[in-house]
């Protein structure tokens, strides 16, 4: 399996493991969803680079993960926020890709006027670093 496969796979399993998350979310996409009731969370894009060494397989991929809230205020993407960042800190081995660091390279939390009913949505950027294993 691909570095970006694998990746997008162990952040949808921890995320889903966190029973407090998933009790305040509709639902939890691979992918943005086309409809969806809000509170929800999705994997959006993830991009892969070379990253390793000499005698290391190790690929650097850039991970995007959505929240949405249909709330009048955004207090309640902080709590989501704080969740997410856990989950994706202790990321270990998936498919045969260890998980070297996980690191917030930024989050943007915005009003989210276009789409009814009006709320707020956040993306998070996340850069993980992964060896080969075996």
């Amino acid at each position: 399996m691909s570095a970006e496969l694998a990746a997008r796979a162990a952040v949808i399993a921890a995320l889903k493991a966190d029973g407090a998350l998933m009790d305040g979310l509709n639902g939890l996409y691979d992918g943005a969803p086309g409809r969806a009731s809000a509170p929800y969370a999705y994997v959006d894009a993830c991009i892969g680079a070379d990253w390793g060494g000499k005698a290391l397989d190790g690929r650097e991929v850039r991970l995007s993960l959505g929240l949405r809230v249909g709330d009048e205020a955004a207090a309640r993407l902080g709590g989501m926020i704080a969740r997410v960042d856990a989950a994706v800190a202790g990321l270990g081995v998936q498919d045969g890709w260890r998980i070297v660091t996980a690191r917030l390279v930024r989050s943007r939390v915005a009003r989210d006027d276009g789409r009814p009913p009006a709320g707020w949505r956040a993306v998070i950027d996340y850069r993980l670093r992964m060896v080969r294993e075996g």
